[in-house]
C-alpha cells in the first residue's frame, strides 16, 4: 500500500468518525403557543442552529403527517408568527411544535402547548387533597361546545415522567390513589372521534397534602351521625312499643332437668306396677255395687 493510498484511508477514516459521532442539536424547550404566535428556548448556545415550526391539521385524522410553516422554516430566532395556515385548519384548529436542525441532522419535534387556553386547548385547572388530584374541566368554552363527539383527553402522571396514562371525559375529573408528598401533574386535550385536536394544555403540577388526623376525626364523625339518626328512633319505639312483645322473645324457654324427668319417670312406673290389674277390677265391680 503506497503512502497515498494510506492518506486517503486516514481522511475517510476520520470523516466517517466525525458524520457518526456527531449528535442531533439539542431540543427546543418551552415550546408555547399563543394568540397564534410560537415561542421556544434554546436548549444549548450552540451556533449554526435553526429552528422550523411545523404543524398538522388536527380534523385530518393523520396525526403523523406534518408540515412546515412556510414562513417559519429553518429560522435563526425564537419566535414565529403562524397566522397564515389559521385559513388552512378546520375550525382554526391545529397542533404545532418546532425542532431543531444542525450540520443536516434534526432533533425531535417537540409539540407546542398553551398555558392560557383558547378556542382549540382547553383550559385547565387543578386542585389537591389528601390522596387525590381534582382536574378543572370547562364544557362551556372552545371547540367543546361543538357537539357530543368532542371530549377532552386528561393525561396525568407522576413530575419528571412522560405523561401517557390518559382518561377522556367531558367533566372534571378526580384521580383517585395518590401518594401524599408526591408532585403529579396533568395535561388536557381536546379529541374528535379519539383523534387528538388543537395544541394540548401545558402541563400544571400539584403536591398531594398528607392526611390531616383531624380532618379523620371529623369525617368520622360525620359517617356516624346519619348512622345515630337513624338507630335512635327505631330503639325508642321498640323500648316504647314492643318492649313486653321483646321480653317474650328474649326470655329463655323452661326445660325441665333430666334428673327431675328421670325420678317422675321412675315414680310412674313404681304406681302403676303396684296396681294389679285384679284390684283395679275389683275396685271398679265395688263401686258399681254400692251404687245400686
Amino acid at each position: 500500500m503506497t503512502r497515498l493510498q494510506r492518506l486517503f484511508l486516514l481522511i475517510c477514516f476520520h470523516f466517517a468518525t466525525q458524520v457518526f459521532s456527531e449528535a442531533p442539536p439539542a431540543l427546543p424547550q418551552e415550546v408555547l403557543f399563543d394568540n397564534w404566535q410560537v415561542t421556544w428556548t434554546p436548549a444549548s448556545e450552540e451556533n449554526n442552529v435553526t429552528y422550523t415550526v411545523r404543524y398538522s391539521s388536527s380534523f385530518s385524522f393523520d396525526s403523523d403527517l406534518w408540515e412546515d410553516v412556510p414562513s417559519c422554516k429553518q429560522v435563526n430566532f425564537t419566535s414565529c408568527n403562524v397566522t397564515l395556515i389559521k385559513a388552512e385548519a378546520e375550525h382554526g384548529c391545529v397542533m404545532l411544535g418546532v425542532q431543531a436542525e444542525s450540520r443536516g441532522l434534526t432533533s425531535d419535534l417537540v409539540r407546542a402547548c398553551s398555558r392560557q387556553g383558547n378556542s382549540c386547548s382547553p383550559k385547565v385547572g387543578l386542585s389537591a387533597r389528601p390522596g387525590f388530584l381534582t382536574v378543572h374541566l370547562s364544557r362551556h368554552s372552545g371547540i367543546a361546545q361543538e357537539g357530543y363527539h368532542i371530549k377532552q383527553r386528561i393525561y396525568f402522571g407522576k413530575e419528571g415522567e412522560r405523561l401517557e396514562t390518559y382518561e377522556d371525559a367531558v367533566a372534571s375529573v378526580s384521580i383517585n390513589n395518590l401518594k401524599a408528598g408526591e408532585r403529579y401533574c396533568a395535561k388536557v386535550q381536546y379529541t374528535y372521534f379519539d383523534h387528538p385536536v388543537g395544541v394540548a394544555s401545558c402541563d400544571k403540577c400539584e403536591v398531594i397534602p398528607p392526611s390531616d388526623p383531624g380532618t379523620k376525626t371529623i369525617e368520622s364523625t360525620f359517617a356516624i351521625v346519619p348512622v345515630l339518626v337513624i338507630l335512635i328512633p327505631i330503639i325508642a319505639y321498640l323500648w316504647l312499643f314492643q318492649r313486653k312483645r321483646i321480653k317474650e322473645w328474649l326470655q329463655p324457654s323452661y326445660k325441665m332437668p333430666n334428673a327431675l324427668i328421670m325420678e317422675a319417670s321412675d315414680l310412674a312406673h313404681i304406681q302403676i306396677s303396684t296396681n294389679s290389674p285384679t284390684e283395679e277390677l275389683d275396685d271398679i265391680t265395688s263401686m258399681e255395687l254400692r251404687g245400686q
